[in-house]
């Protein structure tokens, strides 16, 4: 990469898969408060994923709680009848597998026809081919580097590699597109993935962390991990 690249200075979106569920709203505000760029919410069906979370209802109660954008990451198959949902509970990025359902093209479409931002979330095992033709169309990708359904995971070194190809296609299109990285993130993985080309990352245990007088420093060191 170049130095440049080298240099970004990631956004972090904390992951409120790791906050405390009893205190969800306080939870928002105070990693908002921490220093928190985005606010990752994590929504996994027991189908898509093995693992339940949390629905549409949960992100409008939210919603008052913070200004920071809803970065909202759809674990859920089908998953073209739920946007609507999200999109008005409030979110301001929707990401979806291209697994997921059988058109991702349209699926990208029906996202940004709601007035969202669109992205696109690639498992360790999807290459990043899959982007040919959608690049032009979308508006984040992110690299899951865990396979996805739970949280605290052990990072997949091989999704570097991907990220620096994605990076290159970003760069190669012209346009805007944040490259997110999911999974594993802390303070001994973060630098490498800003030094392959991310420019957000989606960190739940380790922004959380310690509890609340802490996260404003966990956020702090995540943003200078090199």
């Amino acid at each position: 990469m170049d130095g440049v690249a080298a240099m970004t200075v990631p956004l972090i979106s904390p992951s409120i898969l790791s906050a405390d569920f009893a205190r969800l709203g306080d939870e928002v505000r105070l990693i908002d408060a921490a220093g928190a760029d985005w606010i990752h919410v994590d929504v996994m069906d027991g189908h898509f994923v093995p693992n339940l979370t949390i629905g549409p209802g949960v992100v409008k109660a939210l919603r008052p709680h913070t200004t920071k954008p809803f970065d909202i990451h759809l674990m859920i198959a089908p998953v073209d009848g739920f946007l609507q949902a999200f999109a008005d509970a409030g979110a301001d990025i929707i990401t979806v597998h291209p697994e997921a359902g059988p058109h991702i093209h349209r699926t990208v479409q029906a996202i940004r026809a709601l007035g969202k931002r669109a992205g696109v979330a690639l498992n360790p095992g999807t290459p990043a081919k899959m982007l040919d033709y959608l690049i032009d169309d979308i508006d984040l990708v992110l690299v899951m580097s865990v396979n996805p359904g739970f949280g605290g995971q052990s990072f997949i070194t091989s999704q570097l590699r991907k990220i620096e190809a994605i990076r290159r296609a970003i760069d190669k299109s012209g346009r805007t597109i944040h490259l997110e990285v999911d999974g594993g993130v802390d303070l001994t993985t973060a630098g490498a993935c800003v030094r392959a080309g991310a420019d957000v990352l989606v960190a739940g245990t380790a922004s959380f962390r310690g509890g609340p007088a802490h996260y404003a420093a966990n956020i702090a060191a995540l943003k200078a991990a090199r």
